[in-house]
């Protein structure tokens, strides 16, 4: 298991070579670029700005773990959905450019109150990764579809991963209380659910204690899950290289409570 940063919120300011810089000195091993940020590995780079990106990141103990896509597939509007299949085609041929080696995409919502059934967002939703697992095998990287919004259930995502049916796309964790943590405090029959198809796993808030991380991490482990592990920390702070630092002891210490059977830390 390798630990590393989402630059959702922490990290959004920094272009890649302080990225590069600050990371593997706080304990980072790899970086989730998302897009619009200030590290500016967009799509309109060309081949000279791609290539030079990957020989930076070549060049250094940082990995480039993926690009955070915003693409979604859960529209009303058919073109609307082919616009963002295509839009995720791009970004696969850029990850391929960069060195990354995968792309995030979410579902975001469903349409259960303007009478259209989850079931049949859930299959469009399945469908159009279909046609971007396609993509991402012709471009060497994989999909990673992010447990997010209305629809980011592990029941909900089960359905979406076996609809679209390619080796290329995997589920991103993304440890959401309000999804994951069932009556009786623990994450594991969520996790069991899809834990087949997780490739990749974003962690947030390691204080909220209503979220039992040691058991996650004591999960992860049992199932020699040897991926990434990224730190999606919200909000922003004025001392990144701080929070950041306190993130990695945690957790660091999460996972050493997990070996020991701890699942839940408990309550001050």
């Amino acid at each position: 298991m390798k630990l590393g940063l989402v630059t959702y919120e922490l990290g959004r300011d920094w272009d890649v070579p302080t990225l590069i810089e600050r990371l593997p000195g706080l304990g980072y091993a790899g970086v989730e670029l998302r897009t619009s940020h200030a590290h500016g590995v967009e799509e309109m780079l060309d081949a000279g700005a791609r290539a030079e990106v990957r020989r930076r990141f070549a060049d250094s103990p940082l990995e480039l773990v993926g690009l955070g896509t915003t693409y979604e597939f859960h529209a009303l509007d058919p073109s609307v959905v082919a616009a963002n299949v295509e839009g995720t085609r791009r970004a696969c041929a850029l990850a391929r450019d960069v060195g990354a080696s995968g792309v995030k995409v979410r579902p975001n919502g469903d349409h259960e109150a303007a009478g259209v059934a989850r079931t049949s967002t859930l299959h469009q939703i399945g469908i159009a990764l279909r046609e971007c697992g396609r993509a991402a095998a012709d471009n060497g990287v994989v999909i990673r579809l992010e447990m997010h919004g209305t629809v980011g259930d592990a029941v909900d995502m089960r359905q979406v991963i076996d609809i679209a049916d390619h080796p290329s796309v995997v589920l991103c964790w993304n440890s959401n209380t309000r999804f994951d943590v069932s009556s009786d405090g623990t994450v594991a029959a969520d996790y069991h659910l899809v834990a087949d198809r997780i490739g990749l796993v974003h962690l947030h808030d390691l204080t909220d204690h209503a979220y039992p991380w040691p058991e996650l991490l004591r999960l992860l482990d049992a199932d020699e899950y040897d991926g990434w592990c990224l730190a999606e920390c919200a909000p922003a702070s004025a001392d990144p290289a701080r929070v950041l630092a306190y993130f990695r002891s945690l957790f660091d210490a999460y996972r050493e409570l997990g070996r020991r059977g701890v699942i839940q830390v408990p309550r001050s």
